[in-house]
């Protein structure tokens, strides 16, 4: 099979976990991989356990999702090597133990979590067929106030800050598809998932093993799924979970609330609203 035949999928956080997971079993099944990732030791890694599953060594591009220049950078590359991306995997995402303000101004949770997927989605909009944003089932602990995006700086809480920025990414997937006919978009909860997630905390280390943690290959499942539906079976800004369509809290699921998420965003990342 020709290269132009086949898939390309791009898969953000990829150096480990659920990126990782779901890039290997998307490869397996015959697509081509980009592997997305901050730290280049650890992409050089995932890329030789994907090549090792596949056959085929994957491309790889370094980002920092905490740098909004490194995201502008990553689509200018991806735009160049690229005319067509079947699926966008938005994945990346971090747990933020203490308040940490980005070089961009923002509070990091929602930088990392939210504003850099969402200006990677714009940038390569018109080049994507299918996105599907790793959200949580923590969007109920969100807050959301889409004026005040660095409200979680003011006493933080790190699982309030999570869920707000997992409380964004359904927000956005609805939006997205409302805006972006053309685009497939679906956003999924993957369970409790044993990932490298709060690692720093030896406190949250502990609490996570004593929850019933699902693998990484589990925890891809529903991506992968989304990535291979045919669309016709699948509700357009849907949330998923374990393959099948749940309904997120209200807070997460108000369209006028999601609009002005977008606008206000928009503004944030420099793009027209």
């Amino acid at each position: 099979m020709r290269d132009t035949d086949r898939r390309l999928v791009v898969v953000t956080g990829a150096s480990a976990g659920i990126g990782l997971a779901a890039a290997i079993e998307l490869a397996r099944r015959g697509d081509r991989l980009v592997l997305v990732g901050r730290d280049p030791s650890r992409l050089r890694t995932a890329a030789a356990e994907v090549r090792e599953a596949s056959g085929e060594r994957p491309a790889v591009f370094r980002a920092d999702f905490a740098v909004l220049d490194d995201v502008r950078q990553l689509a200018e590359q991806l735009r160049a090597a690229y005319d067509r991306i079947d699926v966008l995997a938005n994945n990346a995402g971090a747990i933020v133990l203490a308040p940490v303000t980005t070089v961009d101004g923002f509070e990091l949770s929602i930088q990392a979590n939210h504003l850099a997927p969402f200006l990677l989605a714009n940038l390569l909009a018109d080049r994507v067929r299918r996105m599907v944003v790793t959200a949580s089932g923590a969007h109920r602990s969100g807050v959301l106030d889409p004026d005040d995006l660095n409200a979680p700086l003011r006493r933080y809480r790190p699982l309030t800050a999570y869920g707000t920025s997992k409380q964004a990414n359904i927000l956005f997937t609805a939006e997205a598809a409302r805006r972006w006919p053309a685009v497939g978009s679906y956003c999924f909860h993957p369970g409790v998932v044993r990932t490298r997630f709060g690692n720093e905390s030896r406190l949250v280390a502990v609490g996570m093993r004593l929850l019933p943690l699902r693998s990484p290959g589990k925890g891809a499942q529903t991506l992968v799924w989304l990535a291979n539906q045919d669309r016709s079976r699948l509700h357009d800004g849907g949330y998923y979970f374990d393959c099948r369509p749940r309904r997120p809290l209200r807070k997460a699921a108000d369209p006028q609330l999601a609009a002005r998420l977008w606008t206000t965003s928009a503004a944030a990342v420099g793009l027209p609203a």
